[in-house]
């Protein structure tokens, strides 16, 4: 007797394959060049890939890298075949065009390129730009961050009878790995070398999910990349558009018009999702879902409105939406899409369906980085109220009222931004924005030089105390200390940027520990961190417990109000000196304490706790220069125009910024400022007071 589980996957192959295949290509060399031999000139298979939107095409790194390890993968171009036609492939046509290689993940494989025939460091993702304008199918990619364990199919381009073309086979997703970068496929068939670069597809949900990557050399099966990965495309910090929203939009909106339109009679993937043999009930009227139509229309009704300002705004709908927290683990919603991927499986009554429209409701009174077309915002709510008359009546009643206490509620938003610039930056006087900012912090090993780390996402004055991990690790060695944060900072980062600026870096660690370089670790493109954003230095344990006598509250407030007085703290003319306790105490309030000498040294170490315990909340100190004969009249002359000229300490982060790009820029005026770091304890953002990790015992 038959399995009905496999039945109904092979029913879902039958019915998936020719979208998949149409939308399936090979990658070789470009066409034409002199070193490809044969009759169509394209040369021997590189890989496969496929398109994900109009004009962009997803493959695997090393697919892109074949046939030169000196060749710079970013920029390359590469031959592009694809099928064009009818999905059954009754009267189709192939084509071949020239694309360009966007960029490649992860970013140091231009600098790390692995070994022929090595594994190639995931996540091992190359996004081609199709540099003619072609008509070409489109995949279905998922929302969800993770594929779910069930039957799957992949596809590529195999020469097994010795003519190229694109096949499927069937297998069943066995596992993650690489943190949830991989997936691994089973040993159910066979995979070729020119299947690299090609789709996985779920196919009980009917969305690629993977991008096949490497066969086992024994015990059959591989690795697929998880879609999910091009989440951690390179966001820009300076107010544009990312590559990954620009994409997933394009995505959106080509399934939603072909769902709309009335003048191609050819089965696209809305209509397959709503024959696919799984959860009939749910597609034909069920509650607990939306069906394959409406999902279709919800994505490109978001797709139509301005991208979202900051991951942590759409996570944040999504939790009021699913009632709550999701999962922190997963890579950062970028576009509305994700936040619809995050409310899969909600708890409690109504189902995802509920908490879609809920979600939708929410995004409709949304305040945008940008005016949406016009009546953009109206049709999403339209159709809400249109699609929620299926459900139950509570469930009506109360996405209305949400509505009404959403406008409500932006009305009073932007009655409160009167006579301000009406998209301009969410700061307190002209310094850092208010929302959330990505923490890292470092504790040192004994005696032992390793590190333990931790990152996370500090919500900020708006959500006081409120800490969302996103990674950490033990025993990272000093030289290694800023490969191991890469990663993590950069998802910190994706979480908390917006449009309107990039997030602050607050680096929580011991003074002992003030001389870390972390301004000047690059994670992508080449540039410090100190020059992509502002950083600054906190105390992790906060204020001592008799710091209550020295009015820290006090003291912060009247340094961000300004003007500014600089004191040398650690020197005079020069000469190292330690400060008494009397003499910090009786400085004036709106005094920023300068230290020049090596942070974690006397007397600058005994300095910074003195500094801290007389209840200054901002304060400056530095690395010390290459030549440890240099003078520190420069530094400290430099300094006080800068503070002289800020006037107040609110703008202290932003401008200490602007100084770092210009010592990159290479300006002379700025030399100065190399090693400058700044003591930033807000009281608006409390710490968490957790104790540190532990390494191995």
């Amino acid at each position: 007797m038959p399995d009905g589980r496999t039945a109904g996957s092979a029913r879902a192959f039958e019915l998936l394959e020719p979208l998949v295949r149409a939308a399936t290509v090979r990658v070789h060399a470009p066409p034409g060049g002199y070193e490809n031999p044969g009759n169509d000139g394209t040369g021997p298979t590189w890989g496969s890939g496929f398109f994900i939107a109009p004009g962009w095409v997803l493959t695997c790194a090393h697919v892109v890298g074949e046939g030169g390890a000196a060749v710079r993968l970013a920029g390359r171009e590469v031959g592009i075949t694809f099928f064009s036609g009818t999905a059954a492939g009754a009267a189709g046509t192939t084509g071949t065009v020239t694309g360009r290689v966007e960029c490649v993940l992860p970013e140091r494989l231009e600098e790390h390129r692995p070994g022929r025939r090595a594994l190639w460091d995931l996540p091992d993702l190359a996004l081609v730009r199709v540099l003619s304008p072609v008509s070409h199918a489109c995949v279905w990619l998922t929302d969800r961050a993770g594929p779910r364990l069930d039957e799957a199919a992949y596809f590529g381009c195999t020469e097994e009878l010795g003519i190229r073309e694109i096949t499927g086979r069937t297998t069943r997703l066995r596992g993650t790995a690489g943190n949830g970068a991989a997936i691994r496929l089973g040993d159910d068939d066979e995979i070729e070398a020119g299947m690299s670069g090609g789709p996985v597809v779920d196919l009980t949900r009917g969305e690629v999910v993977g991008v096949v990557k490497a066969r086992r050399s024994a015990g059959g099966g591989g690795l697929a990349v998880s879609v999910d990965r091009l989440r951690t495309l390179p966001m820009p910090a300076d107010g544009r558009t990312g590559l990954y929203r620009r994409v997933m939009q394009a995505h959106d909106l080509y399934h939603y018009d072909r769902h709309l339109s009335d003048l191609d009679s050819r089965r696209t993937w809305t209509d397959v999702h709503d024959e696919l043999p799984d959860g009939e009930a749910d597609r034909h009227g069920g509650r607990g879902r939306l069906t394959p139509g409406e999902r279709t229309t919800l994505c490109g009704l978001l797709a139509e409105l301005p991208p979202p300002g900051s991951s942590e705004a759409v996570r944040e709908l999504a939790e009021q939406a699913r009632g709550e927290e999701p999962d922190t683990g997963l890579p950062a919603p970028l576009s509305w899409r994700d936040g619809l991927g995050l409310l899969h499986d909600p708890p409690g009554a109504g189902g995802e369906a509920a908490a879609m429209l809920r979600y939708a409701t929410d995004v409709s009174v949304a305040d945008h980085r940008e005016p949406p077309s016009p009546g953009a915002d109206e049709e999403l709510w339209d159709w809400v109220r249109i699609t929620a008359e299926r459900l139950w009546r509570p469930l009506r009643r109360e996405l209305g009222e949400r509505h009404e206490r959403g406008l409500a509620a932006r009305e009073r938003r932007r009655r409160a931004r009167a006579g301000q610039a009406v998209h301009g930056p969410a700061r307190r006087r002209g310094g850092l924005p208010e929302g959330p900012s990505v923490l890292l912090e470092v504790w040192a090993h004994g005696w032992e030089a390793v590190y333990d780390w931790r990152v996370s996402v500090l919500a900020g004055p708006a959500r006081p105390g409120r800490v969302t991990p996103v990674a950490a690790g033990v025993r990272a060695t000093p030289a290694g200390l800023p490969e191991a944060l890469r990663a993590p900072l950069a998802e910190g980062f994706r979480r908390c940027d917006t449009h309107e600026a990039p997030a602050l870096l607050e680096v929580a660690v011991e003074p002992e520990l003030f001389g870390l370089p972390v301004d000047e670790w690059t994670l992508s493109g080449g540039v410090p961190v100190g020059v992509q954003r502002p950083v600054v230095l906190r105390h992790p344990a906060g204020w001592d417990e008799d710091a209550a006598a020295a009015a820290p509250d006090r003291r912060w407030t009247r340094v961000q109000a300004g003007p500014l007085l600089d004191q040398r703290a650690d020197c005079a003319r020069g000469r190292p000196r330690s400060p008494s306790p009397e003499w910090l105490r009786g400085l004036a309030d709106n005094t920023v304490p300068v230290l020049c000498r090596e942070p974690g040294t006397e007397p600058t170490l005994g300095a910074l706790h003195l500094v801290r315990d007389a209840g200054y909340g901002v304060t400056v100190c530095r690395r010390p220069p290459g030549d440890p004969g240099a003078s520190c009249a420069p530094f400290h002359r430099g300094l006080r125009e800068e503070l002289a000229d800020a006037g107040r300490g609110a703008v202290l982060p932003l401008r200490l910024r602007t100084l770092r790009a210009r010592a990159h820029g290479a300006d002379p005026d700025a030399y100065w400022t190399a090693g400058t770091a700044l003591v930033w304890q807000d009281p608006a953002r409390a710490l968490p007071e957790d104790e540190p990790l532990q390494g191995d015992l």
